[in-house]
């Protein structure tokens, strides 16, 4: 039982669900806006937040498994410890799991077409090959500088869209505007990451935004992903909405703070800004949702 119990704990850590979050607030937020125009319906925001957490899952191990193939996961590796690369699981089992979980996100997003079009189509696809390509493939993504768009598009633009779309059947403006600035403020998850691994990275020749660019650079983005997030909410609060104004302004105070980290921490310290940024994520998605509901009702 407790061999069961381990095997179990070691695919959870896998998953890296500290990282789901990344995944839940698009659903949350495109769910929210739906709500917000008279929309809202439940079982396609519940098959999307499926797709969304499968998706994330199903890359995160393929991350697992290829980076350990590639020899970007090294002794000296920095981030949390890979399963494939400890030992914990085989290549092998790992490549199993994520096509497996891979499939089963496919299959939550077939569901969706009998409440939107056949549209979804290229959609799907489109998020199956980038969570192998990503790492994968003769170019992948990750290892060529396409990270930072990747992340913008398929944790912020695509699935706050779509999952709006699919309860509305129609796009709005304010849906992408929304879903842009969540999108930049995701890929500050990943340009955190990547500055932590700047020398492993550029060691292992994967050329991200950070290698490419340097660190000043990851530094600067950094901040102009945030204040951006924060510009596109502005026409939202202008409507004497005092108290969620105050809240974001909060926002923007716990974002230069954690901003401010990258100046100070170095290795493994950084792991903490990864967190702090995953987690100024998800309180900007829920606040952005509290103020849509809020605008519903008033």
């Amino acid at each position: 039982m407790e061999k069961e119990k381990s095997l179990f704990g070691v695919w959870v850590e896998a998953a890296r669900p500290k990282t789901l979050p990344a995944s839940f607030s698009p659903v949350l937020l495109g769910t929210a806006l739906a709500y917000r125009d008279g929309t809202f319906q439940l079982i396609p925001a519940i098959l999307c937040l499926l797709v969304a957490l499968l998706a994330q899952i199903a890359s995160n191990f393929a991350n697992d498994y290829y980076d350990f193939k590639k020899g970007a996961d090294k002794e000296d590796r920095l981030g949390p410890e890979r399963a494939v690369a400890s030992g914990w699981i085989s290549p092998k089992m790992m490549l199993r799991g994520t096509l497996v979980t891979l499939a089963l996100a496919c299959l939550s997003g077939c569901m969706l077409l009998f409440y939107a079009g056949w549209e979804l189509i290229p959609v799907g696809v489109a998020i199956a090959i980038c969570v192998l390509a990503y790492s994968a493939g003769p170019y992948p993504l990750a290892y060529n500088g396409w990270g930072d768009v990747c992340v913008l598009l398929f944790y912020g633009i695509i699935p706050v869209c779509f999952t709006y779309y699919v309860q509305a059947l129609s796009f709005s403006l304010l849906s992408f505007l929304l879903s842009l600035a969540l999108g930049l403020l995701s890929v500050n998850i990943l340009i955190v990451n990547n500055y932590r691994d700047y020398k492993q990275d550029k060691a292992a020749d994967k050329r991200t935004t950070i290698v490419l660019f340097g660190r000043t650079f990851g530094r600067v983005l950094y901040l102009i992903n945030g204040v951006i997030a924060l510009l596109i909410v502005v026409p939202l609060l202008l409507n004497d909405i005092w108290w969620m104004t105050c809240l974001f302004g909060l926002f923007a105070i716990l974002f230069v703070a954690t901003w401010l980290e990258l100046g100070r921490y170095e290795g493994r310290e950084l792991n903490k800004t990864l967190a702090h940024t995953a987690r100024n994520v998800f309180i900007f998605a829920i606040l952005l949702s509290v103020l849509l509901l809020y605008t519903r009702f008033h």
